[in-house]
């Protein structure tokens, strides 16, 4: 039986994650770079336990604002202190909740950013190495990494059900039409083929191969609730276990 990861960003200030939680086996939980503070991280924290979620760090450049979905310059030394700063925060929540940490998810900007430069993907995954645990770092399609993974690291390519992709494998902005899917149908079909055929259709049609470790759905998507209840219910009609 085919098995997947099926995640959610959650702890983002969203109405529905405790409806979300159990419908999930892995979770991103903001940290404060775009949303988040003590509060809301035990909280989610919490929730992710009493439903056995997978507890990921979901840190992003220092950017409440524009909810961290605005590339910003910063040097790199700050960037990793703050980063470091925020995986902090999960961690440090987890070991009060005696709970582990499984993951890192960059958020918004951060994420698409390192696909497009090596050299940021490389300082992110520096800073997962200097938390010196095993952990497993979601990363976009076709992410270039120079510098060597350690065995203590996996990396788990991330699709997502309700993003629209170009044919260069980045995610169409979300200024443009089209960008997010809203149609749980639609998205339900998405998923079963990412997983059965190992590819997506990009917006201009073409289809493009990649095995995912790992699928997404956003909880700022309208309907996202009602989206995970159809792929949950199209996962088991294909028989295809989550990965827990």
């Amino acid at each position: 039986m085919k098995t997947i990861d099926l995640n959610c960003d959650l702890g983002e200030g969203g109405k529905f994650d405790t409806e979300l939680m159990p419908l999930i086996s892995s979770c991103n939980i903001a940290c404060g770079g775009h949303y988040g503070d003590n509060e809301s991280v035990d909280k989610a924290i919490k929730l992710a336990k009493t439903y056995q979620v997978n507890i990921g760090a979901h840190p992003s450049y220092p950017d409440l604002d524009n909810f961290g979905r605005k590339s910003i310059h910063i040097l790199n030394d700050e960037l990793k202190k703050e980063l470091h700063t925020q995986i902090d925060l999960i961690e440090k929540a987890c070991k009060v909740n005696k709970v582990q940490l499984h993951h890192i998810k960059p958020h918004g900007a951060l994420y698409n950013d390192m696909r497009k430069s090596p050299s940021l993907a490389d300082l992110i995954l520096e800073v997962v190495k200097e938390r010196k645990m095993d952990l497993i770092l979601f990363v976009p399609p076709m992410v270039k990494f120079s510098s060597e993974i350690p065995k203590s690291i996996q990396i788990w390519k991330e699709g997502f059900a309700d993003r629209a992709y170009q044919k260069d494998y980045s995610l169409v902005p979300r200024s443009e039409t089209g960008a997010v899917i809203h149609n749980p149908e639609l998205i339900s079909k998405r998923v079963v083929s990412m997983i059965n055929q190992k590819q997506v259709s990009a917006i201009s049609g073409e289809k493009l191969k990649v095995e995912f470790d790992t699928i997404c759905v956003h909880s700022d998507t309208p309907d996202a609730l009602t989206i995970l209840k159809k792929i949950r219910a199209d996962l088991e009609n294909n028989e295809i276990k989550l990965e827990v």
